[in-house]
């Protein structure tokens, strides 16, 4: 590897990065809002659903264990 060219990689290696952000499809602000609500809603069904279980093994273990 020849130290000298290392400026000219990081060089081209920028172009190209940004070459290929530019073929990159981003989504609109209406879709990121709906994909963020979309995953909000989800994690919160599904902290109620594990919150549901340990509410219930620990009722569980609290009546037959301890």
């Amino acid at each position: 590897m020849n130290i000298a060219n290392i400026p000219n990689k990081v060089i081209t290696f920028l172009k190209e990065v940004r070459m290929e952000m530019r073929k990159v499809n981003w989504p609109t602000k209406e879709e990121t809002i709906k994909y963020t609500l979309i995953v909000i809603g989800i994690s919160v069904v599904v902290a109620i659903f594990l919150g549901g279980f340990d509410i219930l093994f620990t009722t569980l273990l609290e009546r037959f264990v301890i």
